[in-house]
């Protein structure tokens, strides 16, 4: 028998995910998802071992890149443009000026490669060990480290990030925390948004696939992290899909 957690308002429960859930969510691959419901200070998770497991962030670590990079005043705000270097590139939709809402949008890799060569590996580095991200291990190059190089973070840490972020307990002020709750907005629902970020990387024979976020409904927020590995995953909202199956089978949103 299943036993569910009553949420602290009205009759809402949530429920661990239960043995059949992983074909049902992940169709039997490789795969996590962990949720920190705040208002309980309370932790559900599909295969807890994987979500302690660190991996490549990708294009995931695009959060904390922001973060450095509006708190240095790198880039001023959410639409200051940056023009475009002409380099033709796989993904048509890079291939353009980009501002810092756009590039997030998109996951323009070049547009985040120049904000980190602008911080710098000195600050960068010492950035990273302030917020505690991961393993903190930058040492991949400053272009690089957080594309399946040295960088590594699991699953429930970046909801520890987050929720440490959200708290106001890392070293980035309100306007910039503000800045980059608007350009995380992915979708609308009601009293209910959902706020994330995709990543994918990889060899084609085990590609990993991210989305990291939190949902704000009512008075209530939910942070969660969702990976999946598998070979051949084209689709970059792949991992969001999924948690957004979850957070509607938890009835969350």
């Amino acid at each position: 028998m299943v036993s569910c957690r009553r949420l602290s308002i009205g009759v809402l429960f949530l429920c661990p995910l239960s043995a059949e859930n992983p074909a049902k969510f992940f169709q039997g691959h490789q795969g996590c998802f962990t949720l920190l419901d705040e208002s309980r200070e309370h932790h559900i998770r599909f295969n807890p071992a994987r979500c302690a497991t660190r991996v490549s962030p990708w294009s995931t670590f695009k959060i904390p890149n922001s973060l450095i990079s509006l708190e240095l005043g790198i880039v001023r705000d959410a639409s200051e443009i940056t023009k475009w270097d002409g380099v033709v590139r796989a993904r048509p939709q890079w291939n353009r000026d980009q501002t810092l809402a756009s590039a997030f949008a998109v996951s323009a890799l070049w547009y985040y490669q120049r904000l980190a060569r602008e911080t710098g590996e000195q600050r960068m580095r010492e950035y990273i060990h302030k917020i505690g991200y991961g393993n903190e291990d930058t040492s991949g190059g400053i272009d690089r480290f957080w594309l399946g190089s040295s960088l590594k973070i699991s699953a429930d840490e970046q909801v520890n990030f987050l929720h440490r972020l959200l708290r106001g307990r890392l070293p980035f002020s309100d306007r910039t925390i503000s800045i980059l709750k608007e350009i995380m907005i992915v979708s609308k629902a009601d009293d209910a948004v959902l706020r994330g970020k995709t990543g994918m990387g990889g060899p084609d024979n085990a590609r990993l696939n991210w989305f990291v976020g939190y949902l704000e409904s009512g008075r209530r927020r939910y942070i969660f992290a969702t990976n999946i590995q598998a070979a051949n995953i084209t689709d970059p909202l792949t991992a969001r899909h999924i948690s957004e199956q979850i957070l509607h089978e938890l009835k969350l949103f």
